[in-house]
């Protein structure tokens, strides 16, 4: 009878982690960013501002769910 290995990864479960961090960073950033250019929608810089701090929203919910798959993949997956 063959035995499971069932250990988690842990060179994969740091690079989810990892992946976490970003995101947890990018969570306040982009929120922060998308605050302060619409407190300052005179300014000349209002728009690209905007731009920026929609595109580090989007890149945190893209690095949630990479991270969730890749702390799902350490666990789970089989090697």
């Amino acid at each position: 009878m063959e035995e499971e290995n069932n250990s988690t990864d842990k060179d994969i479960l740091t690079k989810g982690l990892k992946r976490m961090g970003i995101c947890l960073g990018l969570m306040f950033l982009g929120p922060t960013l998308v605050h302060l250019a619409l407190d300052n929608s005179e300014k000349p810089l209002y728009i690209p501002l905007l731009i920026i701090a929609f595109i580090l929203c989007i890149a945190a919910i893209v690095f949630l769910f990479l991270g969730i798959n890749t702390i799902l993949d350490s666990i789970f997956k089989k090697k």
